[in-house]
């Protein structure tokens, strides 16, 4: 499987257009009032989706960025809030948090190497008895 993209609701189809070209995605879709489609530089998809009412999110989104730091302090400067600045975390990510013009939470972090290949990571090069793909 691969991830095609992740869509997420939103009540004010131009504030969160606005809000997702502004961290720096390329829209590739534009629908208003109802859909927009967003390109990371990387090739991977994120959308906007318009709905009456934003229920409980259960979702985080995460968008990482080669130059964190950076981004948060432009970002900032161009006024979006983040709830927690770019921190150092224990599994090996530095990550900042904000939420979207919906709410949506997201993560902006930068993980290199431990995002895919973390120490822990499981070992599938031998294969169990019985367990065998």
């Amino acid at each position: 499987m691969k991830l095609n993209q992740v869509t997420v609701g939103c009540i004010d189809y131009d504030r969160s257009v606005a809000f997702y070209r502004q961290l720096g995605l390329t829209q590739i879709v534009d629908a208003p009032p109802r859909y927009a489609r967003f390109e990371t530089p990387s090739g991977e998809t994120f959308s906007l989706h318009r709905v009456d009412k934003i229920g409980p999110q259960t979702t985080m989104i995460y968008f990482e960025c080669d130059n964190l730091d950076a981004t948060v302090a432009r970002l900032e400067n161009e006024g979006i809030a983040f709830d927690i600045e770019p921190t150092d975390q224990s599994w090996g990510w530095r990550e900042a948090r904000l939420h979207d013009p919906a709410d949506n939470p997201l993560c902006l972090f930068y993980g290199g190497e431990n995002r895919r290949f973390p120490p822990w990571r499981i070992d599938h090069s031998t294969k169990e008895k019985g367990n065998e793909k």
